[in-house]
């Protein structure tokens, strides 16, 4: 039988535009997932939350985080920089 599992992840930027920029910036990366993975991206107010649903293996989930997760940090570090 196939692992399933879910990951919900909420980021407070503690302003609305910021987290619309955000969602916007990994986007793009959501497009192209691995069959039996699924990826959620919702904004509601100044939180950015994520959601992956898959059916793969728990490490194949691990590192889809951990390239979100490094798109995202990519993504702050030019916000910053533009406000700069």
């Amino acid at each position: 039988m196939p692992e399933s599992s879910k990951t919900i992840i909420e980021i407070d930027y503690g302003e609305d535009d910021t987290a619309k920029a955000i969602q916007k910036a990994i986007t793009p990366d959501n497009l192209m997932v691995p069959d039996g993975m699924h990826i959620i991206t919702m904004v509601q107010g100044s939180v950015l939350e994520i959601e992956v649903h898959t059916d793969r293996s728990i490490g194949s989930l691990v590192a889809t985080l951990d390239d979100m997760l490094s798109c995202i940090q990519a993504a702050e570090r030019a916000i910053e920089e533009a406000a700069n």
